[in-house]
């Protein structure tokens, strides 16, 4: 309820603002400093992905795949390539499934640590970041070493991964595997642990658990409301139905678990990466696929857990060498429709908060 004699006004924030984490505009609402509304306005990054995918062949467009999530490549790759899999029924050799689910876990990491970072800033923690940024300086060296690519890897194939990683990147992994508790103990005690931020995060920005169900709010963003769901759990893909791993899941509700619940999955992907690092055995990392991707008519539907959320890839096939549909369903597009429901009756400070607790990267939400 406004105050007598006070009027409603409305403020751009974006599409050019440092803290809507890229190209983002939100149209506002405030009585005073009191968020009343906030509009979404996307399409600001929109580069037609889909219908690029139609014009080209199934080999030409998984280079693009990385552009989605552009902290987090491999995993879009790795939904692309197995959803085109899927349709061939091509079977990936052992080795090539391990790197990647390597790549993929690394990936995972990188883009949690990014965000922690970034929300970090987004309070004036600035040693936080430079920390989390140290970090992930390391994954983004792996990915270097092997595909010379620091985020955009073009690391994936169709039937595998495009050749074997250096001699020298296990004992790299396994260095920085080793390191990672203390990494984890460092984040806390200098940023979850710290009760500035513990007063500007608890208890702000509630997603009830009913409301994050009813929106289809999926990954991260619906864990830290009580909802125990993972698509590498509940639907398995690749060999992720042999590793060992647990699903954290926290009932806040608010943007402290947002954040916190990321940290809790770097952990997760520690156990998973030190199990593919001890079991991963020999052999090509590539199965024998044609030279030329044509695959029989026919439609397929294959989902993969992105570090944002649920990623989908819906693909029609005519027989043709490109792909007559492409649709991509991303976890960042579906949540963006939780922010309205999350700011309002906040303060304009907490908006940027709530925000960057929702990990939205805009290659996702604009395609």
């Amino acid at each position: 309820m406004m105050i007598d004699g006070t009027q409603e006004y409305s403020v751009n924030m974006g599409p050019q603002h440092p803290s809507t984490h890229g190209v983002f505009r939100m149209v506002v609402h405030l009585d005073g400093e009191v968020v009343t509304n906030v509009e979404p306005k996307i399409g600001y990054l929109h580069r037609g992905l889909e219908k690029m995918a139609e014009s080209r062949t199934y080999n030409q467009f998984v280079p693009y795949t990385d552009r989605l999530d552009y902290l987090a490549g491999p995993h879009n790759s790795l939904g692309y390539v197995q959803a085109v899999e899927k349709l061939m029924g091509i079977e990936v050799p052992e080795r090539a499934e391990y790197l990647r689910v390597i790549f993929a876990e690394l990936g995972r990491v990188a883009s949690h640590l990014f965000m922690i970072a970034s929300g970090s800033l987004d309070i004036c923690g600035w040693t936080p970041w430079s920390y989390c940024t140290r970090d992930r300086e390391r994954i983004l060296d792996l990915f270097e070493m092997t595909a010379g690519n620091r985020m955009t890897l073009n690391y994936f194939r169709i039937g595998g991964v495009s050749h074997d990683v250096p001699d020298e990147f296990m004992p790299a992994l396994k260095s920085f595997l080793d390191d990672m508790p203390e990494m984890i103990e460092e984040y806390y005690g200098i940023f979850f642990g710290n009760e500035i931020a513990q007063s500007r995060m608890k208890s702000v920005g509630i997603l009830p658990k009913e409301l994050a169900e009813n929106l289809l709010i999926t990954g991260a963003n619906l864990r830290a409301s009580g909802v125990q769901y993972d698509v590498r759990k509940a639907e398995p893909y690749g060999i992720y139905n042999r590793f060992d791993f647990n699903v954290p899941v926290l009932y806040g509700c608010d943007t402290y678990d947002r954040h916190f619940i990321r940290l809790l999955e770097i952990q997760e992907s520690r156990k998973i990466l030190q199990q593919a690092l001890r079991d991963i055995p020999e052999g090509p990392v590539a199965a024998k696929v044609p030279k030329v991707i044509k695959p029989q008519v026919g439609k397929v539907y294959h989902r993969v857990e992105n570090p944002k959320g649920e990623m989908g890839w819906y693909i029609v096939s005519n027989g043709t060498t490109k792909p007559a549909r492409v649709r991509i369903r991303t976890g960042a597009f579906v949540n963006v429709q939780m922010l309205p429901a999350i700011v309002t009756g906040w303060k304009i400070q907490d908006l940027v908060t709530i925000f960057a607790s929702m990990d939205l990267v805009l290659g996702e939400v604009d395609k």
